[in-house]
């Protein structure tokens, strides 16, 4: 880009804020991923299948990424580990199919979603 066209754009720009002629050529991607995660577990308050109970039955993770991991309590010692592309991926598949499990999902800042029933959510 030559320099008057980068004294243009940073004119029009200016309206607003000042943004430097180098602030609008692009950026490498970042060599890290985001950082950051947000725990969760997952209750029951009825199984239909009869296989994993009632109950807290996953702990999870959400990575900064949206990534998903999920560690389902059943079947002991040690349960299972399933890796998800996002939340919502893994709703589809565990939670929306089945929403007589009248399944609660519990971050751990405090934050709630229920699915499959309209009563208020209990203390599990």
């Amino acid at each position: 880009m030559n320099d008057e066209l980068k004294e243009e754009v940073v004119e029009e720009i200016e309206q607003g804020e000042e943004i430097k002629p180098e602030d609008l050529l692009p950026k490498p991607p970042p060599k890290r991923a985001p950082r950051g995660i947000r725990t969760f577990t997952v209750a029951r308050k009825n199984d239909e299948t009869g296989v994993s109970g009632v109950g807290v039955i996953i702990e999870g993770v959400e990575y900064a990424t949206g990534q998903v991991v999920v560690h389902w309590l059943f079947p002991p010692p040690r349960g299972g580990i399933a890796i998800f592309d996002s939340l919502d991926d893994f709703l589809k598949v565990h939670v929306l199919p089945h929403p007589v499990n009248k399944t609660i999902i519990t971050f751990e800042d405090g934050e709630q979603k229920t699915y499959g029933g309209t009563e208020e959510v209990e203390e599990i």
